[in-house]
């Protein structure tokens, strides 16, 4: 029999911490959890088997069957929208536990996506699903990205986040990573080794993806062994970042 407590204070101190979670990277990374709103995340983290610590509902919310050792808390639905992250809650969240991706010696994968300085939650979200989808093996974070771990972000990945690595490093560790794997790095841009993103070489590499509004910083550009470009109409400048990253996964994939 499972044990749910009863909670009906915003300003019960649980309460309090989920706002903090949602709110501040800075205090998420201090707790080493993070909050997932809504039915799929928390479908996906128990196939998953991602570290659940606390589940949330509110009344006449339906619960699947949940570990005897996840905190349950039951609240009125004014309490839970004051804590969900999103704007129309579905009536259940759950608090996880970070896991830490530790920088690997060597790559053993065939395809990687990085991003330098994607700062927008539902671009890094929606580029780690694509990637996911189109079997890229890992996601690399450079450069002030977007908290993977914001709520924006981890709705994005539809639950991605639980089965597919995301690391974060400088750009140097990045380059001696991939030097060390035998990857190359393709940077979307262009310079004087600018090609058609068709005619590239994607059996083994790494493809590189900017911030819509500067691209990549001239550091991630001077360590790409090339650089690649999507053709479009003379009309348009650029892609938006996980569109641009949609494309250049799908040339991989296929």
């Amino acid at each position: 029999m499972r044990m749910i407590e009863r909670i009906t204070s915003r300003t019960n101190p649980l309460m309090t911490h989920i706002r903090k979670l949602a709110a501040s990277g800075s205090y998420r990374r201090k707790s080493g959890e993070f909050v997932c709103d809504g039915y799929k995340l928390l479908q996906e983290a128990q196939l998953w088997h991602a570290p659940m610590k606390t589940i949330v509902f509110s009344d006449g919310a339906e619960v699947p069957d949940i570990p005897h050792e996840v905190r349950q808390v039951q609240v009125p639905e004014d309490v839970m929208k004051s804590v969900a992250p999103s704007e129309s809650p579905q009536g259940v969240l759950c608090v996880c536990s970070m896991e830490e991706q530790l920088l690997p010696e060597k790559l053993d994968g065939r395809h990687y996506v990085v991003l330098d300085g994607v700062q927008d939650p539902g671009n890094v979200g929606t580029i780690l699903r694509t990637a996911d989808a189109f079997d890229c093996d890992g996601m690399f974070l450079v450069n002030a990205c977007a908290d993977i771990y914001n709520p924006k972000t981890i709705r994005a990945t539809m639950g991605v986040v639980f089965r597919r690595p995301v690391w974060k490093c400088t750009a140097q560790e990045l380059k001696g990573l991939l030097k060390l794997s035998n990857i190359p790095l393709y940077g979307a841009a262009l310079r004087d080794d600018t090609v058609d993103a068709r005619k590239v070489d994607y059996g083994c590499a790494a493809v590189a993806i900017g911030s819509e509004g500067r691209g990549l910083c001239e550091e991630m550009l001077k360590l790409c062994d090339r650089t690649i470009r999507l053709p479009m109409s003379e009309r348009c400048e650029s892609l938006n970042a996980a569109v641009a990253a949609s494309v250049l996964l799908w040339e991989m994939y296929r």
